[in-house]
């Protein structure tokens, strides 16, 4: 430990330690995998494949039917609300993970959907995989894992109100 320069920083347990030469050390512990298996896989995915009814309804016309931009932000609210209340009443130990996990599975499938709903619908290739250097990829993933950040929070808080205790190992 004596040849590291500072305490570095982590991110579910991997740390990165400056060297006094200039260079860096990745150092990984158990504890970031420990909490990336109490993720509830099972609830993270199935709510990252609700959201999908979103762009579901955007291809069927019914956000246009509707009416804009009143549909997508009433769509959001309830899929927030499923969201917040299925982990919320839930005993997972780590809601905001499970929910940062259900955002990003949304993004994956919304992407992938995108992707050949445009082929399908239109002939050509649409969506965040034409922009260049993946910049649409990236963008949609950080925003629905900030998306399942908020919920997550939101979904501790109801834990903690209703006196949810986490499920021992």
């Amino acid at each position: 430990m004596s040849d590291f320069v500072g305490d570095g920083t982590a991110f579910l347990g991997v740390s990165v330690r400056a060297l006094p030469d200039g260079g860096a050390v990745l150092r990984g512990d158990t504890a970031g995998m420990a909490r990336l298996k109490d993720v509830s896989w099972p609830l993270a995915l199935a709510l990252g494949a609700f959201a999908l009814v979103r762009p579901l309804l955007s291809m069927a016309g019914v956000m246009d039917d509707l009416g804009r931009p009143v549909a997508p932000l009433v769509a959001t609210a309830v899929i927030s609300a499923v969201w917040i209340v299925a982990v919320g009443v839930s005993r997972g130990r780590h809601p905001v993970l499970t929910l940062v996990a259900a955002g990003l599975v949304y993004g994956v499938l919304a992407v992938v959907m995108s992707a050949v709903g445009s082929l399908l619908l239109t002939g050509q290739l649409q969506g965040p995989l034409t922009t260049p250097w993946g910049v649409g990829v990236v963008a949609t993933l950080v925003v629905n894992a900030v998306w399942g950040a908020v919920t997550g929070v939101l979904a501790a808080w109801l834990q903690r109100a209703l006196n949810r205790r986490p499920m021992p190992h």
